[in-house]
């Protein structure tokens, strides 16, 4: 490999690290700029380049000339109530934050819960005084994605938005793990399973509704609407729901609710209906959060890896901020597996 020769009085460049390492200056960057997909080979190549030449990245340069801000936002669509209520969304937070600790990247924490903050968060976007953009629990009906993409802002999200979704996304298998639920509770015995849904304009609910009936159609129960009921991913919403069942199907014996929180807000109900859980009715929930662990009894939930999601996510869009981005049909849709926990509540 021949050396790259460094000028005369003049600082070494990336391409003149490029050059020493054998590798393109995109690949040079990626290593530079702490992206994860690259060799390992390839990253130490780069690495020794950058300590042989003595390269030293001009932040300062590097932003001005490629309209850089080292900075990405990491977007919920939500309250503060719910943001701060729900476990989902910390595990996230938690997962972007370890994947950017060795980066110079900065992270800001935008909340959006009403028309006013969106306008807000539009104008900032547009001034284009972030890297890139993290957004979790995206509504089918959000407009914030269609903005990014008029942008040309890299863009990651946490699950799509329907089943053709354009931008790069993380998500767990939802439809695998409400089926599970629903084979385990069979496997118990019960035969009038009900399930409590999350907002169905979320695809992820979707998805998980959709795992449930073909649990119900493996297991050659006869399907019954009245046996779901429709919440919000709150306590408050699955005891709504959890009455509604009670009310339509007093003979229910198991129920799966598609979030831990909306499990606890069920349990309540059921235990001033004088349901004993699990011996009358089983419960399942979804998450495996903090919640699941502290209830009583512990509560049976199907386990997706957030913290994970989260780091993908991240690792996602550094790969898109640090490289060209990848066609409108090209972008990386990451499913993680989830997993049945299972503890005395079922």
């Amino acid at each position: 490999m021949a050396a790259a020769r460094v000028r005369s009085g003049g600082r070494p460049t990336l391409e003149e690290v490029a050059a020493r390492a054998g590798v393109g200056r995109g690949t040079a960057s990626r290593v530079i700029n702490g992206s994860p997909r690259v060799s390992e080979q390839t990253r130490e190549a780069v690495e020794a380049a950058v300590a042989e030449l003595g390269y030293v990245p001009n932040r300062a340069a590097r932003a001005l000339a490629g309209n850089r801000t080292d900075a990405i936002a990491l977007v919920v669509p939500e309250p503060e109530t719910r943001f701060f209520a729900e476990p989902y969304f910390s595990a996230i937070v938690r997962g972007v934050g370890s994947a950017l600790a060795d980066t110079e990247m900065q992270l800001l924490l935008t909340l959006v819960g009403n028309d006013r903050e969106r306008r807000r968060l539009a104008q900032y976007l547009t001034a284009h005084r972030v890297d890139g953009v993290l957004l979790v629990a995206v509504h089918d009906d959000d407009p914030l994605p269609d903005l990014l993409e008029q942008l040309g802002m890299p863009c990651v999200i946490s699950g799509p938005r329907h089943a053709a979704e354009p931008l790069a996304s993380v998500d767990s298998d939802n439809f695998e793990g409400a089926r599970a639920a629903v084979e385990h509770l069979v496997s118990r015995g019960r035969r009038s399973v009900a399930t409590i849904t999350g907002r169905l304009e979320v695809y992820g609910a979707q998805r998980r509704l959709d795992g449930y009936r073909a649990g119900v159609s493996d297991a050659g129960l006869t399907p019954d609407e009245h046996l779901i009921a429709p919440a919000d991913f709150t306590e408050e919403g699955g005891a709504r729901a959890m009455r509604e069942l009670l009310s339509r199907r007093p003979d229910l014996d198991a129920v799966f609710a598609a979030s831990d929180v909306m499990a606890a807000g069920a349990r309540q109900v059921l235990r001033e209906a004088g349901r004993r859980i699990p011996q009358d009715v089983a419960l399942i929930g979804f998450d495996d959060s903090a919640v699941a662990r502290h209830m009583h009894p512990p509560l049976t939930s199907v386990r997706q890896p957030i913290e994970e999601m989260g780091r993908r996510m991240a690792q996602l869009l550094l790969d898109e901020i640090a490289g060209p981005s990848p066609a409108r049909g090209d972008r990386p849709a990451v499913v993680l597996p989830t997993e049945l926990v299972i503890r005395e509540s079922s």
